[in-house]
């Protein structure tokens, strides 16, 4: 009996959580920043946008995002013309659909840090002729640290239990696509009950993990009641 099963699906889940987290906070923020101050009318159809996946089914999500990766599709046909190789049932097809599938645990919180946070700092630091990028890195990250924290965590903790969409866009190949919730429904089909058992206790204890400094940090900082 293995006491860690499936290590190879485990290690792909982290690396794809970790990238996919990097990715959205690059990505992300510049959106949730221009959906906390920007004055566009269309702005409220960009945020129904983004907040799709939170209701949308991911089987649903995840059919269309195959379409769209296949060497037909949008995003297969520009990923070929690129790097010259296919986009569905690779690591990176998956990185597409995680980006997609988890952007508003990204931009939400970033969001409301921001809207939280105010224009009123950021007039003043702006008076006082700090540049943009400055302003941003002295006065808008340190006053939403807690954003920036629970937006992390939760991306993190989201990509690493996605079943559907992933199942979906990658299938199940192993060392390619093969992440652990899918190893977990294997072992489960296979009635490989003590695998999926140690594997299932191994995610709980990791999402576990993630989500406490969210709530201590926040009621440490008085952000939860």
């Amino acid at each position: 009996m293995k006491l860690l099963p499936e290590p190879e699906a485990l290690l792909l889940s982290l690396q794809l959580a970790t990238v996919t987290v990097l990715l959205l906070l690059l990505l992300g923020t510049p959106l949730a920043w221009w959906l906390a101050f920007g004055r566009a009318r269309w702005k409220a159809l960009v945020e129904a946008v983004v907040a799709l996946p939170l209701v949308l089914p991911p089987t649903v999500l995840g059919f269309y995002l195959l379409l769209a990766m296949a060497p037909d599709g949008i995003l297969g046909r520009l990923w070929k013309t690129l790097f010259d190789g296919p986009l569905a049932f690779t690591f990176p097809g998956l990185v597409v659909a995680s980006l997609i599938y988890s952007l508003p645990f990204v931009v939400q919180p970033l969001h409301n840090a921001f809207r939280s946070m105010g224009r009123a700092p950021l007039e003043a630091a702006w008076t006082l002729g700090s540049p943009p990028w400055r302003t941003f890195w002295n006065t808008a990250l340190p006053a939403c640290r807690h954003g920036f924290l629970t937006a992390t965590v939760l991306a993190f903790a989201h990509t690493l239990g996605e079943f559907g969409v992933v199942l979906m866009v990658g299938g199940n190949i192993p060392g390619e696509t093969r992440v652990v919730s899918i190893a977990i429904y294997d072992q489960v089909e296979s009635l490989a009950y003590g695998d999926a058992h140690r594997l299932s206790l191994l995610l709980l204890g990791l999402s576990f993990a993630v989500l406490l400094p969210v709530y201590w940090r926040g009621r440490r900082g008085g952000l939860l009641p």
